[in-house]
């Protein structure tokens, strides 16, 4: 039917578009700072963005914004809580971009960064003259957008449909902290050359978000600049929706377990499922309990196999359960079974064996119906207490 298959080049890998990371002088030695992603045809636009009231002025800018072909992404400052001063900075740094390169159709710009503090233009405007929109670097791009992340974050794939034709969907992602599922803590840049209405991909990735992102959680808080941009701008001349679908949740679903291997400090990436819930909405609050509790990630960082603070979470997350048809297991290896506890010497060098790995998954059965979900969860330790204790500095 169709075939989907990787390609190593992230957000360049589709036809038509480009990317590049430079230093602006935003970091420190020289490090990357600013990246752009820029496609030679008008893209159709979606988005997901924050639910944080306090979102910052990119989200602002580019709310109702359904075309453009040009992204420009700077990090170290997040320009959120700037007020109209703000949103007036980016008015001002993308109208002199524009002077210098020719082309650019609603062009946009985000930011990630230290809150509260207007953006340094004339060094973001010097650094935008460095771009060459006739480069493909995803790699440099996917560098540059990186806070405290310890890793780049990119995919992309190949989708060839039954009579041969093929479209490509790429993308990268940056997020290490400050994630919670409340839409997608984090920046992400997705392209594709799939020949896909605004109308469609919209609710194609409002539908994959919630499955993926949103279903993230590292520290439990929403950040104002969360954003998903998700260009289309149709050079392959091809689309099946089934398989544009099934690529682009590949696609977010790897990233989303990035980030979260990549929470601030962390060691162990959770997936917690749930499932016999009374329906996918009630699963859908426990396993974004246990991903979101403090005592449970505290619990994985000792590699404790404490049950007992599962069982908890459950209880506190307001669906519908039982303690006698509950169960609970890491991995295969029972703990609790529909109000029995099997915790004995055995069951828990079992448990502490599993929880030793890099990643691992928790499942929780509450015995009631038919629903399920399945969120992503990290542990939380000393490493995330000292980067966060020193952040601005």
């Amino acid at each position: 039917m169709y075939k989907i298959t990787s390609n190593s080049e992230g957000v360049c890998a589709p036809l038509g578009f480009y990317a590049d990371g430079i230093a602006a002088g935003l970091k420190k030695e020289g490090a990357k700072d600013m990246a752009f992603v820029y496609s030679d045809e008008v893209c159709a636009l979606a988005s997901v963005m924050t639910t944080n009231k306090m979102a910052a002025a990119p989200i602002h800018h580019a709310k109702g914004v359904k075309q453009t072909n040009f992204v420009m992404i700077n990090s170290k400052n997040a320009n959120a809580m700037t007020g109209k001063a703000g949103l007036a900075d980016i008015e001002e740094i993308l109208e002199s971009v524009k002077k210098t390169k020719s082309g650019l159709v609603n062009p946009l710009m985000s930011s990630t960064g230290v809150i509260g503090v207007r953006l340094p233009k004339e060094k973001i405007i010097a650094g935008a003259e460095k771009f060459d929109l006739s480069v493909k670097n995803p790699h440099a791009a996917a560098e540059a957008i990186m806070t405290t992340d310890r890793f780049s974050k990119e995919i992309a794939v190949d989708v060839e449909l039954e009579d041969g034709k093929i479209f490509t969907i790429g993308a990268m992602a940056k997020g290490a902290g400050m994630i919670n599922p409340a839409m997608a803590t984090m920046l992400c840049y997705i392209t594709t050359d799939a020949q896909i209405s605004y109308i469609k991909m919209q609710e194609i990735l409002e539908r994959v978000n919630a499955k993926t992102f949103n279903a993230a959680s590292v520290d439990g808080d929403t950040s104002t600049n969360d954003t998903v941009f998700l260009m289309a701008n149709s050079r392959a001349v091809c689309y099946d929706e089934e398989a544009f679908e099934e690529a682009l949740f590949m696609v977010m679903d790897f990233l989303a377990k990035e980030l979260v291997r990549d929470g601030e400090g962390a060691t162990k990436l959770v997936t917690y499922h749930v499932t016999g819930a009374y329906s996918n909405t009630e699963a859908e609050k426990v396993a974004k309990a246990l991903s979101n509790s403090l005592l449970i990630k505290t619990a994985l960082f000792g590699e404790d196999p404490n049950w007992g603070r599962i069982a908890m979470s459950v209880g506190a997350s307001g669906a519908l359960c039982e303690e006698e048809k509950l169960t609970i297991a890491y991995e295969d290896v029972l703990l609790f079974k529909q109000g029995e506890n099997l915790f004995n010497d055995e069951v828990e060098a079992k448990a502490a064996e599993i929880m030793r790995r890099d990643a691992f998954t928790i499942n929780v059965d509450l015995g009631i119906g038919g629903g399920s979900f399945r969120a992503y969860g990290c542990d939380l330790g000393n490493e995330y207490v000292k980067i966060n204790a020193d952040y601005r500095t």
